[in-house]
């Protein structure tokens, strides 16, 4: 049984086919010649599809090969300067955290960290409060890579409207998963992988752009200049075919992006099956398990930890009852998990695929797992955060606080794990 879909998604079996038969005629008839042949799918037919399913019009959308590189680009093309400021969240994933702290220490611009309420959604009204001209970026996961809490990315973009600052929504666990609406959240960047919910192949993304972010990036080079299959094909697919958003993606991964976008419009992206509420329930009725879910909106992600058993032991253990799910470690969410104790934890998701039955298996696994396995018979130490040797981020009343830093792994620990010592700005 497979529960492991936020890291990547059951791919329909025509859609391996397709982009397998895609890949094997290029080797043997060459890239042009297919290109031409799938000039609909891999053009008109993909962007309208990807603009219905997250409400933006087709000529905002770019396809790339990697959905944090354009979000780095993107960033990049900001101009930040001293006395910007950069507002992220807990939740900020360690790829575009990296981002977003590379950007503010050659800018000198501040990178600030939203608070959350005590039931652990963003602190709205501390962003309301401390909005002004000099915040610049501010960048929200909708659904983040460590949990399954839904930030109200909707909100956010009422609150962030007519302001200066530009406005980043990571969707790679979202689209597909939730109702995405584009024009209701206001965004001006939205960027998702084509691998997750959305059940494609690897190695295809997108970048939804409002016109304020499409002016912000250089004019498209003419066909003349651009690589690959859309050279051949002459399909612009907005800013993104000229490369200012990164590399393309291959040929085979576009198309099979849109057989399985074909695929997800049978399926939706609502839980009209009720799953989600019944994962968590699956996993929080286990004894010892403790659950890892902040705010008061989940969807259909959950992660868990064990106090005594290291979560790769658990997870090795489901795989051996035939359940696959995955292991999260701090370093993937760096501003959140570690602060809270968690080293490790395990990572279960669903789709519209998924039943009742499933999660009662689920159970069933995870309490034999529980019940059998050795314990440790001592948590490991916790390394103390070390400062890293970089500008730091503004703490709660413009005091500095310290970047996170990558510490040697504690007694037992077969993983890299970031402790920071950041706090609220």
């Amino acid at each position: 049984m497979f529960l492991n879909v936020a890291e990547r998604g059951r791919m329909p079996a025509g859609v391996r086919a397709l982009v397998a038969e895609v890949m094997r005629r290029e080797e043997y008839e060459g890239p042009h010649e297919v290109a031409e042949e799938f000039e609909e799918a891999a053009g008109a037919e993909v962007y309208g599809r990807l603009g219905g399913l997250v409400g933006m019009p087709a000529d905002g959308l770019v396809l790339v090969a990697d959905a944090d590189a354009a979000f780095a680009t993107l960033v990049g093309r900001l101009g930040l300067g001293r006395g910007d400021r950069v507002w992220t969240t807990p939740f900020e994933s360690v790829g575009r955290l990296s981002v977003l702290t590379a950007a503010c220490a050659r800018s000198r611009a501040r990178l600030e960290t939203v608070p959350l309420r005590a039931d652990g959604d963003l602190d709205l009204e501390w962003m309301a409060a401390r909005l002004d001209e000099d915040v610049a970026l501010v960048s929200v996961a909708h659904v983040p890579m460590g949990c399954g809490i839904v930030q109200p990315v909707e909100a956010v973009g009422l609150l962030l409207a007519g302001h200066r600052c530009l406005y980043a929504v990571d969707g790679a666990q979202s689209v597909g998963q939730l109702p995405v609406d584009g024009r209701a959240m206001g965004f001006d960047v939205l960027t998702g992988d084509g691998w997750r919910f959305l059940r494609g192949p690897l190695g295809v993304g997108f970048a939804a752009l409002s016109p304020r972010a499409r002016a912000l990036l250089a004019t498209p080079a003419p066909a003349s200049a651009m690589g690959g299959w859309a050279a051949s094909t002459g399909v612009s697919g907005g800013v993104g075919s000229a490369g200012v958003l990164g590399p393309e993606p291959q040929l085979a991964a576009v198309v099979g992006l849109n057989a399985a976008l074909t695929d997800q419009d049978g399926i939706g992206a609502v839980d009209g099956a009720g799953l989600w509420p019944l994962l968590r329930a699956a996993v929080g009725q286990v004894p010892g398990v403790e659950l890892i879910a902040p705010g008061r909106v989940q969807c259909g992600i959950v992660t868990f930890h064990h106090p005594r058993l290291p979560a790769a032991l658990i997870r090795r253990e489901l795989a051996a009852r035939g359940v696959a799910a995955w292991k999260t470690v701090a370093q993937q969410m760096p501003l959140y998990l570690p602060q809270r104790g968690v080293t490790t934890a395990v990572r279960a998701s669903v789709d519209a695929d998924h039943t009742p039955h499933d999660l009662a298996r689920l159970t069933q696994a995870l309490e034999d797992v529980i019940r059998t396995a050795t314990p440790r018979t001592a948590p490991p130490a916790r390394t103390p955060a070390l400062a890293a040797a970089a500008p730091a981020m503004a703490g709660p009343a413009g005091a500095a606080s310290d970047l996170p830093a990558a510490t040697r792994p504690a007694a037992g620990r077969r993983h890299l794990t970031l402790l920071p010592s950041l706090t609220s700005a």
